[in-house]
């Protein structure tokens, strides 16, 4: 009975944190089915929070924060666009700068700017997005069973977590049913042939980074002012990494990267359960065995039953236009 008792929260806590996940993984997505390899989707995500947070409790709006978050993202992206695609360097030196130079930047910036050792100022009221109930929640909340699961998983969570997942479907239609994902995933497989088709390949790359720098603005966001009410140092804490994962485990499809993200804020949500907790035969688990299980289980997951993950076969290629 305790454990049909926590499964609502549990759930609950599945949903919330694997929100940032989602964003992250599609973003991977667009960004990799168009040959660009990002590993710097953590230091996106890590700058859009920051921006957002300063941006938020500068000016009281949650609005003015998702600008700010999406546009510090965007901005990044660039960076690793230009860097990856006009230059061709290598992307893989590229994500990691990225990711070195946000996580210095914010912390940086954070205790200049704040004294408060990298952490801004804390949000609330209309700086932070806010819980929405949907509808009937009252109505239906005393009903036994349904009540319960319909009121915290259904019901009570912000409007990034219901746009969160109203990007997966509009991903899969995106990718596989416009003319702009027939092209972005020829350009990922094939980029001569877009080429020789007179399509940009540049400009193909350059729009599926700019729409990955868009969905870490997201992810970013709403970790610092949806989840959080501020901003705190490394608070990504590999939820970008994580992210990447899920997309491998994926195979960079847009469905099974909602499944992976799901399962991986599982097993957060229940580590998180299972702190202070006593086994039989173990005992008291530790708290670091705790923190750690997400990252272990991630490992034990993508070696034991991802099987073969072939990427785009153009990825982390730079293209050289034939003359």
């Amino acid at each position: 009975m305790e454990i049909l008792d926590q499964l609502p929260v549990i759930l609950a806590s599945t949903i919330r944190l694997s929100i940032p996940l989602i964003f992250c993984c599609l973003a991977g997505l667009f960004s990799e089915r168009s040959g660009v390899v990002d590993i710097g989707l953590e230091g996106k995500m890590l700058a859009a929070a920051f921006a957002a947070a300063v941006a938020a409790s500068a000016y009281g709006s949650d609005w003015i924060g998702l600008a700010a978050g999406i546009v510090t993202a965007i901005v990044f992206s660039l960076v690793h666009g230009v860097s990856a695609i006009s230059y061709r360097g290598n992307q893989i030196v590229s994500g990691v700068a990225i990711n070195m130079l946000a996580l210095g930047l914010t912390a940086l910036l954070g205790n200049v700017w704040y004294g408060q050792g990298g952490r801004t100022p804390t949000v609330a009221g209309d700086a932070r997005f806010q819980p929405i109930d949907v509808a009937f929640v009252q109505d239906v909340r005393s009903i036994p069973g349904i009540g319960p699961l319909y009121a915290e998983v259904i019901s009570g969570h912000n409007i990034l977590v219901y746009l969160a997942f109203a990007c997966v479907p509009l991903t899969a239609w995106a990718v596989y049913r416009t003319r702009f994902g027939l092209r972005l995933r020829a350009v990922g497989e094939n980029p001569a042939a877009v080429d020789t088709a007179g399509i940009s390949v540049s400009g193909l790359r350059y729009r599926a980074v700019i729409v990955c720098g868009v969905l870490c603005g997201l992810a970013g966001t709403y970790l610092s002012i949806a989840q959080s009410a501020a901003f705190v140092p490394n608070m990504t804490a590999g939820k970008g990494f994580m992210a990447l994962a899920a997309l491998i485990f994926a195979k960079w499809r847009p469905w099974p990267s909602l499944g992976a993200c799901l399962l991986f804020g599982f097993l957060d949500a229940f580590a998180i359960q299972m702190q202070s907790k006593t086994l039989p035969i173990i005992g008291e688990v530790p708290v670091q065995l705790v923190l750690a299980l997400p990252y272990i289980l991630t490992v034990v997951l993508l070696a034991g039953f991802i099987g073969s993950a072939n990427p785009p076969r153009a990825s982390g290629i730079p293209y050289v236009k034939e003359r």
